[in-house]
């Protein structure tokens, strides 16, 4: 048996996961067992939002503290934030979140030199105001180096600096075509390319932890630092139990990611307009998808009705919102005034008396809307989907957290009319360690060896539509257009 930590890092939470692989090379299946959890928010100074990165730190040490005889080490994230570093290895400043407006005004000032058609040409990634490319255009720091958040923590753990492949792609800065950074379009923006090194394979081992950290973590000093796939979604994607067909993944949590595998990008002006992006899997697939607000616009509403003093329990809320009428209200997820943190239920409710809909009052009726705004978002993004590639999706794959909603599976069969296959929900825990184990050669390398694994370590719940499509596909017309920040 092979013990590996997987390091796994999210917008409100961070956790050390052991990652035990057992069987033999016929019949292998990783066992899962959450070391630390710890957490993770933006802090506000001065009206900049921050990431605690220091404190996620010193909970990724103790997390390795309770793991115990590691072999390996793998760290995946949240895309495009980075840290800034000096010329002497050290934090220059905490990392800003990509929620703090400040990409906003980069992004304008960036359009006036590079069409948003023409970023999406050289990089196939959605120009959003919190891309790294924008927020690069936006620093004043003096570093030497910006490393991406999961790089960062490799850099801690090893000494060694990466940029791994899966990670980079998101920046809005790595070259569709030849998978290097795009020089060109560095100089017409102004980003000096000097603050990023090679990209780096996904699945590199960088090198034994430092000193330092094995005597922090009491680790042994022959433990190995790997890139793994290091984008939590690339994780969790390479973890998805595909088990040939035509299917499409929903990787879901603080966001609901809507995407495809595919062997080339997907850049036509509608994919532009339609929200999709192209970034990269662990095996250099292209993962074609669609940013969705997901289980944010509930996780906000919990914490806001808790702030009010409601005692408010998750299991019983969603029971209760299962019995509320269906399709009765429904908003946008994507709509700009749910992206900040806040009152989200007086939010939905000013949405939906500005459409002219039922507003909801209770809790169960807040939640209500949202599960069933966040499934006719799923119906969307799966219709542009077969649109945009010309391929058809028969099942979809429910990955992360939000596979253990049982509502928002349900629903999302029933509003789509494909099986959903809900599992596994720590995927993206999973992936990393995959991939980890490919790196160490614990796995054969390739995509199906991995997925042989996967499946073998996690079965997922199926769930069957119900009713009939035409409520829904009305719904769908209901939300306002798709917009794109």
């Amino acid at each position: 048996m092979t013990l590996l930590a997987a390091v796994d890092l999210g917008a409100t939470s961070g956790r050390v996961m052991a990652a035990r692989l057992t069987g033999d090379r016929t019949a292998l299946r990783i066992v899962l067992k959450q070391a630390a959890r710890f957490p993770n928010r933006a802090v506000n100074v001065r009206g900049r939002l921050y990431w605690d990165v220091l404190g996620l730190w010193s909970g990724i040490l103790e997390g390795l503290r309770a793991v115990g005889d590691a072999s390996a080490i793998g760290v995946d994230s949240w895309a495009v934030d980075y840290g800034l570093i000096g010329a002497d290895g050290h934090l220059v400043a905490n990392p800003v979140c990509y929620r703090d407006a400040r990409g906003a005004a980069a992004k304008a000032r960036v359009l006036e030199e590079v069409s948003a058609a023409d970023l999406f040409a050289a990089t196939g990634v959605q120009p959003q105001p919190f891309n790294t490319v924008f927020q690069l255009a936006a620093e004043t720091a003096a570093a030497q180096q910006a490393l991406l958040i999961p790089d960062l923590i490799g850099f801690w753990l090893s000494g060694v600096r990466a940029w791994e492949a899966t990670n980079a792609s998101t920046t809005g800065l790595l070259d569709l075509a030849t998978g290097e950074w795009s020089v060109a379009l560095a100089d017409r923006i102004g980003i000096d390319l000097g603050l990023l090194g090679p990209v780096t394979a996904t699945g590199s081992v960088l090198g034994p932890v430092l000193a330092e950290v094995a005597e922090a973590t009491g680790l042994a000093a022959s433990t190995q630092v790997v890139a793994t796939a290091s984008h939590d979604t690339a994780a969790a994607v390479a973890a998805v139990p595909f088990d040939g067909g035509r299917a499409a993944y929903i990787s879901c949590g603080t966001w609901s990611l809507v995407g495809v595998e595919r062997e080339q990008p997907v850049t036509s002006a509608a994919a532009l307009e339609a929200g999709f992006t192209n970034e990269r899997g662990a095996d250099g697939s292209v993962r074609f998808l669609r940013n969705v607000a997901g289980l944010w616009l509930l996780n906000e509403s919990v914490n806001a009705w808790r702030a009010q003093g409601l005692a408010v329990d998750l299991g019983g809320l969603l029971a209760e919102a299962a019995a509320v009428e269906r399709l009765r209200s429904v908003v946008d997820p994507d709509d700009a005034r749910f992206a900040d943190p806040g009152d989200m239920p007086a939010r939905i409710r000013a949405y939906c008396a500005e459409t002219g809909q039922p507003v909801p009052r209770t809790p169960a009726e807040v939640a209500a809307c949202v599960m069933d705004s966040l499934a006719v978002a799923h119906r969307r993004a799966v219709g542009a989907l077969e649109a945009l590639t010309g391929d058809p999706v028969e099942t979809i794959h429910i990955v992360g957290g939000g596979a253990n909603n049982a509502l928002l599976c349900q629903l999302t069969a029933d509003a789509t009319g494909r099986i959903v296959l809900a599992g596994p929900d720590e995927a993206t825990a999973l992936g990393n360690a995959l991939v980890q184990a490919q790196a160490l050669g614990l796995i054969a390398p390739g995509a199906a060896a991995r997925r042989t694994v996967a499946r073998a370590s996690a079965r997922p719940r199926r769930y069957e539509p119900r009713g009939a499509q035409a409520p829904w596909g009305s719904a769908v017309a209901r939300l306002q257009p798709a917009r794109v920040a």
